[in-house]
């Protein structure tokens, strides 16, 4: 709980701070994440882009009625965007059992969980201006869910 409310502290105060309007599109580009040669389709939830602000419900919820993606334990998973100008924070965060922990991403990706079970993620991006330390350009947050077996 801890997490999302310190990713929610984050998304909001880069809102606060101010988006420009620089972004092409109407909302963030979609994030795929790639396990072998498979490609898979995140969800987007809270995002601001372009002057418009959205805000969605967690993970969990967001994904209700997913099918998780199978993955093996230890399974190395990247993330792909198909957009010009790549983000420049990141920040994963993966729920199991009511527990949240922050995973470190290495080269774009991360590996699945040794254990297994069903993992939700959320992935936070944004594109802050490099100039001026505090405007966002834009950020997005983007769900999917695993199940290891």
């Amino acid at each position: 709980m801890k997490k999302s409310l310190y990713l929610l502290v984050v998304l909001l105060s880069f809102t606060i701070m101010g988006c420009s309007n620089d972004m092409s599109g109407d909302k963030p580009p979609e994030v795929y994440i790639k396990i072998g040669k498979e490609k898979y389709e995140t969800k987007l939830g809270a995002y601001c882009w372009n002057g418009t602000c959205t805000d969605t419900a967690g993970p969990i919820e967001l994904l209700k009625g997913t099918v998780p993606i199978n993955a093996i334990p230890g399974e190395e998973i990247s993330f792909i965007m198909d957009y010009e100008t790549k983000p420049n924070e990141f920040h994963l965060v993966q729920i199991h059992e009511s527990k949240e922990n922050e995973i470190l991403i290495k080269e774009n990706g991360f590996s699945s969980p040794t254990q297994k079970g069903i993992y939700y993620y959320s992935y936070g991006v944004w594109w802050i201006d490099e100039k001026e330390e505090n405007l966002s350009k834009g950020d997005a947050f983007y769900a999917f869910v695993l199940e290891v077996k």
